[in-house]
């Protein structure tokens, strides 16, 4: 399995998270900032995980130019899932958050949604990562994995029933 992982971060924490979900999965995985990956690659992949800082309730300005940027065609029946790193705050929850968005944008484009938006939480506003957000990155990653064989396993036994709108042959 190809895993393309694309982040932003501002205080190193999302590239944390990011590279601990990398190294939890098996396969070829490739993990990019933004800023270093190409929309078009994406279509070159199995599995698209994308995470940004939430920054004023949104993912970062490159995290939202780079999902712009993505044509449309390109993200049709690719895999995702979507992460953010957030510190809790009252006032946070009054924006929102950048993962929910991500799924969004990426959904709004084509892509199927393999588990929903997680967060993954840092002290303050720079972190550093709250204790145990590394281990739950890599479990999260896990979960992934079992949601993709689960929908590969479906879409194969879908195929495999005969149609009831047909009478058997």
């Amino acid at each position: 399995m190809r895993t393309l992982i694309v982040y932003d971060s501002l205080h190193g924490n999302t590239a944390q998270v990011a590279q601990a979900i990398g190294d939890a999965l098996a396969g070829e995985v490739v993990v990019r900032r933004a800023g270093e990956a190409a929309g078009a690659e994406v279509k070159a992949f199995d599995l698209l995980i994308v995470g940004s800082p939430t920054h004023g309730g949104r993912p970062t300005e490159a995290m939202q130019g780079w999902l712009d940027r993505i044509p449309p065609a390109v993200l049709q029946g690719i895999l995702v899932a979507a992460f953010d790193t957030r510190f809790s705050t009252r006032l946070v929850r009054v924006f929102g958050y950048a993962a929910p968005r991500i799924a969004d944008s990426l959904e709004k484009k084509g892509a199927t949604l393999l588990v929903p938006p997680t967060a993954f939480f840092v002290k303050g506003r720079e972190g550093p990562l709250k204790e145990g957000e590394l281990e739950r990155a890599a479990r999260w990653a896990q979960e992934i994995i079992a949601s993709k064989l689960s929908e590969k396993s479906e879409q194969q036994g879908a195929r495999a029933l005969p149609s009831l709108d047909q009478p058997p042959g």
